[in-house]
Order: C-alpha cells, then sequence, then structure tokens
C-alpha cells in the first residue's frame, strides 16, 4: 500500500510545502521537524530548479535563495537522509523534469526509495507525457502524484483513473501563489475525481489563510499551502521554524474543526 494514503486516513490532511535550501538545510531540517510537530500530515519537499515555470515570485524568489546558496540535489538526498531519523510522516519531491533527467531518472528515483521518499510531483510533465518517469517511479515504489487543473475538464476522469498516491487539485489558473479568494469550482472537480478512484485529493494553489484552509479541505480530502509559508521563511529566515510551526497549527486546526462539525452534523442525521 501507498504510504501516502496513510496521510489521509485520520481526517482531511494538511499538506505544507517547504523549499529545501531557503535559507539552509539546517532551518529546512528545523522547518520539516517543526511541520510534523504541529500536525502536517504530508510534507512537500521542493527541489530548486532555475526555471521553475509553475511557481509565482515568492517560491520562485525561494528557489533563487536555495541555488545560490549552493543547495544541490546530493545534498538535498543527505538531508532527507538525516529528517528520516525521526520524521516519519510521509514525504513526496516536488520538482522540475530537468532536475530529474540531468541527476538521471533511475538514480534519482532509486536513491529516493533508499533514504526513505514516498512520491514525486513534477508539475511540468503533463498526463500524456508522463509514461516514462511514471514507469521509474513504480520500478522503486514511488508515487507519481498526477495533477488536475481547472482546464483538465474532459480528461479529469482519465487521469483519475490512472492516479497514485494522491491527486493534486491546482484550485487556480496561473502560477502559484497567496489568493484572496478562490473561484474555480472545486467541489466538482473533486467530485469527478472521486468518481472515477479512490485516490485521495488535495486542493493546492492560492490557499493562505486557516477558513480557505477548512473550506478546500471540505470539499476535498487536504489543503496543500506553498507561498504563504515561504514568505513565512523569507521573512524571519533562520529563525523560521517556530513560526512556521504555529502557522501549520492554526491551519491544521481549522481544518479539525471543520472535520468535527461534519461529524456532528452525520451524528445528528
Amino acid at each position: 500500500m501507498s504510504r501516502i494514503k496513510e496521510a489521509f486516513k485520520n481526517g482531511k490532511a494538511f499538506i505544507p510545502f517547504i523549499t529545501c535550501g531557503d535559507p539552509d538545510l539546517e532551518t529546512t531540517i528545523k522547518i520539516v521537524r517543526a511541520a510534523q510537530e504541529n500536525g502536517a500530515d504530508l510534507i512537500e519537499l521542493g527541489i530548486p530548479f532555475s526555471d521553475p515555470t509553475a511557481e509565482g515570485p515568492v517560491i520562485q524568489a525561494a528557489n533563487l535563495r536555495a541555488l545560490t546558496g549552493g543547495v544541490t540535489t546530493d545534498k538535498i538526498f543527505d538531508m532527507v537522509r538525516e529528517l528520516r531519523k525521526d520524521v516519519t510522516v510521509p514525504m513526496v519531491f516536488m520538482t522540475y523534469a530537468n532536475v530529474v533527467f540531468s541527476y538521471g531518472a533511475d538514480k534519482f528515483l532509486s536513491t529516493c526509495r533508499e533514504i526513505g521518499m514516498d512520491g514525486l510531483i513534477l508539475p511540468d510533465v503533463p498526463f500524456e507525457e508522463k509514461a516514462e518517469f511514471d514507469a521509474v517511479c513504480r520500478k522503486y515504489d514511488q508515487d507519481l502524484v498526477s495533477l488536475i487543473a481547472p482546464t483538465s475538464e474532459n480528461r479529469i476522469a482519465m487521469i483519475a483513473k490512472e492516479a497514485r498516491g494522491f491527486i493534486y487539485i491546482v484550485s487556480s489558473l496561473g502560477v502559484t501563489g497567496v489568493r484572496s479568494e478562490i473561484t474555480t469550482d472545486i467541489g466538482a472537480m473533486a467530485r469527478l475525481v472521486k468518481e472515477n478512484s479512490s485516490v485521495p485529493c488535495a486542493v493546492g494553489f492560492g490557499i493562505s489563510r486557516p477558513e480557505q484552509a477548512k473550506k478546500m479541505a471540505g470539499l476535498s480530502d487536504g489543503a496543500i499551502v506553498g507561498s504563504a509559508i515561504i514568505k513565512i521563511i523569507e521573512k524571519y529566515g533562520r529563525d523560521a521554524a517556530p513560526y512556521v510551526g504555529e502557522y501549520i497549527k492554526s491551519m491544521k486546526d481549522a481544518m479539525r474543526s471543520d472535520a468535527a462539525s461534519e461529524e456532528a452534523v452525520c451524528t445528528a442525521e
């Protein structure tokens, strides 16, 4: 069984995104530990890339800071080895096809298994071109996470049927970043996923406030937050871990209160 499913077994999952090496890898280690301690159910680790096409200015700047600081894929692998001594929640890498290609896909994925990673998200690889990566991921027990966007429409069912790990529902058109409101019909997208797959789905892009996390988790199986966390790291630098932990706790608490109220309604009925 995919370990990623464990992230969703106790209610709605909160999934933070953290850029590895921003501001340095020692700080990333502290932030990941703080994330687990404060209720993160699954953690997305971003491997920096010089041209992160899906990212908005906040995460682009984090990529640049990390790369300028000398972060490499091998150093990130070593960091995960250190984290896996005490971090037990599922973790997936989020990066770009070029990073995996240049490292060597077989070597990259075999190392992912060896260090205890659970999956991979490649936002620049469309569904129709995923076969090559998917085969290597399966070989090394890594889930290649599928993304579904508002533009996927008639492809949602097809993508959902083949999905593994979890399905990343992209809430808005454009790049990552904080949004004041999310206008996409997430409920309709999630329902279509559920009709075609037993794999859990979580919503990302644009979520920054507890009430947004609560709403999106209410429509799906979880919420993914990146830019809002990266902003905290940008503000506090090497001292960011407790602030990120506090933020994650507030988001997770909001999602728990939603789950509790849903349970109460079901009991009343």
